[in-house]
């Protein structure tokens, strides 16, 4: 009996064994991180960064682009865009499907920018403010830090949207204004110049 039991506790566990068809396709969807770590800090670590940031912000508000304009054109004219179905309808009515995406390209260049120095700075930023605070209050204060550091890399961000964003709200709420940027910046400088520029960053 006791040599039953022992035979028993002896023996391997079963092993489960894996189709290599499915193990193949599981290995298919997983991405293989890189060979080169990027060093903190580094000029390579800045310019990711800087390139993540504009990839984000750029795109994803070039894709919202028919929202944005339906929204603006509410906040301008709420009579006519009585709300975001109706807004839809009425610039399918009078502009077609290509009236969705007027203002697209400043909203790409201008948001492409506000990311690459909202997500660039940040980081620069975050490592200044502890340098000059040093590794104890750094460690200490680094909520605090971590916030001078976003809001500094948020001003400098707006400063640069600023300029395409004008021209672009100019473009989709001023029928006549402009046809996109090549044509409104030009004119928004000629009628507002550079203090306009200014206002533009006030009200922002």
């Amino acid at each position: 009996m006791n040599n039953t039991k022992a035979g028993l506790l002896n023996r391997p566990a079963p092993s489960v064994s894996r189709s290599s068809s499915g193990a193949s396709k599981t290995a298919s969807f997983v991405i293989p991180a890189p060979k080169e770590k990027i060093e903190m800090y580094s000029p390579a670590f800045y310019a990711a960064c800087t390139a993540g940031g504009t990839l984000s912000c750029g795109l994803t508000h070039t894709a919202v682009t028919p929202l944005d304009l339906v929204k603006c054109n509410m906040q301008i004219d709420p009579a006519k865009y009585k709300s975001i179905t109706s807004g839809f309808g009425v610039l399918l009515k009078e502009q077609g499907l290509k009236g969705f995406f007027r203002g697209w390209v400043p909203t790409l260049f201008g948001y492409s920018a506000q990311g690459a120095c909202k997500f660039g700075f940040y980081e620069f930023f975050k490592k200044y403010y502890s340098d000059i605070a040093g590794p104890e209050y750094a460690a200490k204060y680094k909520t605090l830090i971590y916030l001078a550091g976003s809001a500094s890399a948020e001003l400098i961000a707006d400063v640069a949207l600023c300029p395409m964003e004008a021209v672009k709200v100019r473009v989709q709420t001023q029928p006549g204004f402009a046809r996109g940027l090549g044509d409104g910046l030009p004119k928004f400088l000629k009628s507002d110049g550079v203090s306009g520029y200014h206002d533009e960053i006030c009200i922002f």
